[in-house]
């Protein structure tokens, strides 16, 4: 068991709602820091800090601070073994699990994001992500697998793409089709969304 604490650094209804749903489906300790980014407090001296870039979600568990998506799901899945949400070293899965988390932050959201504004695609061989196309296509095979992202079972790498999913279908970054829909309903009836959109809602109405 973790012998300090793990700290969130949230801020209702974005990408750290991921990182507290991970810490839900764990089922470890946390407290949360919240923190007011109409206010800007996230580009504040105090949070900057944390994480000089100024984005949440940020961690500190003891003296470590982690930042990145895929940083913290992959440190929090280790640090709490007993939900069984990250295969160990030595386990076949642990690569498909490793690969899936990172695929996420260096080639499927970049892909996206210049998808959404629009952009003017490079060469093949200078792109992080090679072509939108094939990297969408290398998703819904896997995903056409089913029901989770390494098959029958159900990891972090699922935290991250479930959230993920759902927020991009419903911008129309992705088509509301299979097995992009199938995959977020089945990470939507988890009882941690659920809880976590509870908790968003009342942190992000006025006192």
């Amino acid at each position: 068991m973790p012998t300090a604490a793990v700290t969130l650094y949230h801020s209702p209804n974005t990408r750290s709602s991921g990182t507290l749903t991970l810490l839900e489906e764990l089922g470890m300790p946390y407290e949360l820091k919240v923190l007011d980014m109409k206010a800007g407090e996230q580009r504040q001296p105090p949070y900057l800090a944390v994480n000089p870039m100024g984005k949440v979600p940020a961690i500190r568990h003891g003296e470590a601070v982690v930042t990145e998506q895929g940083a913290i799901y992959l440190y929090l899945a280790d640090l709490w073994p007993q939900a069984g949400l990250a295969p160990p070293i030595g386990d076949p899965l642990r690569g498909p699990y490793l690969r899936w988390i990172v695929f996420y932050g260096s080639s499927f959201e970049p892909a996206m994001v210049d998808r959404a504004l629009k952009r003017e695609p490079g060469r093949a061989g200078t792109m992080p992500y090679g072509d939108v196309e094939t990297t969408i296509a290398t998703l819904k095979g896997q995903l056409a697998r089913g029901p989770w992202i390494l098959g029958e079972r159900f990891t972090a790498a699922d935290v991250l793409w479930g959230t993920a999913l759902t927020w991009m279908i419903s911008f129309g970054l992705l088509p509301a089709e299979e097995p992009f829909t199938g995959y977020i309903g089945r990470w939507n009836e988890r009882p941690s969304v659920a809880r976590v959109r509870a908790i968003d809602a009342k942190l992000g109405t006025p006192q």
